[in-house]
């Protein structure tokens, strides 16, 4: 069973995390450009344009082997220069879609003139058709052009068969059977590491685009709801028998926004927000939203849990404390700052993606409503409670009654103040201990059993 992070015991020891090569990703995006900025065909189209040219212009040395090998050092010279430049244009203009069917020709070119001065289909030159077709293909901006590419090479590959037939002499045959042997293990094994290393390059290119979109959709869906997505192209929303909001706000936000430019104002919520995005990771909490000051959390989605309402009273303490820490920070250096208000609701809810554009993931219910409610009925610097938490979280917290207090919309409503953890549970009051983290285990453990049935046993360690 895994707990959430804030409630594991400290670890002692273990593996350290996967070695990160800081360097080899600047180099990577210093030669084709960073993934974050440059879009993954360009990219690709940098890389291939690169190796071909350190191929071509580095096989010179292997050619001077050869007897009369100025021809092939200079079809060699001028074509890796060619794309060099190809890399160029791509790597620092930012153009390279115009450049696909130049860039397919050179190639065709090159192998074609190659298999000429290269004894034909009995060279070793015949073995990059097929490297090169998989760059066209990999490379096609459309579906037409990959066709069109691979009709080129075939033909490409049935024009030196018919002159080796019909014009023998077109063929320049090898000097010998040493020139032979040596062009064709040469190339062969060029060739094997020359693809191996392109599939390579793609393979993890395209891995790397895909970990990156897959990032960044789990950074706006929870795993669960994004691998249904990507399953089904819908998410079919879901009811929850018990699961628990959180509602926060800041007091006199608008009277004090009105001090602020508008980038600091951005950068104070996104400091805060971002404190409280670890909380809610911590807590187990699904972050759901920001609504201008506004945040909303729900413990107990998308996967049920009988914890939901005390991850949610730890994660409220702990973004009260966090509020309350960077207000007074403000204060001592005279800056604008402004109070929390927070409030806890418990009950039923459904949650899920609705509509087929800029996916959110959301919830609703009388729930959420009335948590909205708590919320702002609540007292500045101070967590808010609804009757449904406090009976599931009395057990492990300090509680004030407010008794019945009004909610817009929701009449009277009785009401309590979240203080801190039982003397019993914490040390002092904020952190969790032993005995709290083996209750809190117990009752984790009856989520696999029945996760809407909360259940808090009473007595105590």
């Amino acid at each position: 069973m895994n707990l959430p992070a804030a409630l594991r015991e400290t670890p002692t020891g273990g593996a350290h995390p996967a070695a990160v090569r800081p360097t080899l990703r600047r180099i990577l995006a210093a030669l084709i450009g960073d993934a974050r900025q440059v879009s993954l065909n360009r990219r690709l189209f940098s890389s291939v344009s690169l190796l071909n040219a350190v191929t071509n212009i580095g096989g010179i040395p292997s050619l001077l082997l050869l007897k009369n090998p100025g021809r092939l050092v200079a079809l060699h010279l001028g074509t890796g220069l060619i794309f060099l430049g190809f890399y160029c244009f791509s790597r620092f203009v930012g153009r390279y879609r115009p450049l696909y069917w130049p860039f397919v020709l050179t190639i065709l070119t090159f192998l074609f003139a190659n298999m000429l001065f290269n004894a034909g289909s009995a060279g070793g030159a015949v073995w990059y058709l097929i490297p090169a077709l998989v760059i066209a293909t990999a490379l096609a901006p459309r579906t037409g052009d990959a066709v069109a590419s691979g009709i080129l090479f075939s033909a490409a590959a049935l024009a030196i068969l018919l002159i080796e037939r019909r014009w023998p002499t077109w063929i320049q045959p090898y000097a010998s059977d040493r020139d032979r042997w040596t062009d064709l293990a040469g190339n062969l094994v060029f060739a094997l590491l020359f693809t191996g290393g392109l599939v390579f390059l793609l393979a993890r290119t395209l891995n790397a685009e895909r970990h990156r979109s897959d990032n960044l959709l789990l950074n706006v869906l929870p795993r669960e709801i994004a691998e249904e997505l990507k399953r089904n192209a819908r998410v079919v929303p879901r009811h929850y028998d018990s699961a628990t909001v959180l509602f926060s706000d800041f007091v006199s936000f608008t009277r004090v926004s009105e001090l602020l430019t508008p980038s600091e104002l951005v950068d104070q919520l996104d400091q805060i927000f971002q404190e409280f995005d670890a909380i809610s990771r911590d807590h187990d909490l699904e972050k759901i939203k920001t609504i201008g000051d506004a945040y909303l959390a729900v413990g107990g989605i998308p996967r049920p849990n009988a914890t939901h309402a005390i991850d949610g009273a730890l994660a409220a303490l702990e973004m009260l404390r966090a509020s309350e820490r960077i207000r007074m920070a403000r204060e001592k250096t005279g800056q604008p700052s402004w109070s929390i208000r927070l409030g806890l609701n418990t009950g039923p809810l459904v949650a899920g993606v609705v509509g087929t554009e800029k996916f959110a993931y959301d919830v609703w219910g009388d729930t959420v409503n009335t948590a909205s409610r708590i919320e702002s009925s609540g007292v500045p610097g101070q967590i808010n409670l609804s009757a449904a938490v406090f009976e599931q979280v009395k057990e492990f917290f300090d509680c004030e009654p407010r008794g019945r207090i009004p909610a817009k919309g929701k009449g009277d409503l009785d009401m309590y103040l979240l203080k801190s953890i039982h003397p019993g549970y914490s040390g002092d009051g904020i952190t969790p201990n032993h005995h709290f983290r083996e209750r809190y285990r117990t009752l984790r453990q009856s989520s696999v059993q029945d996760p809407t049935t909360p259940t808090i046993p009473s007595d105590r360690d």
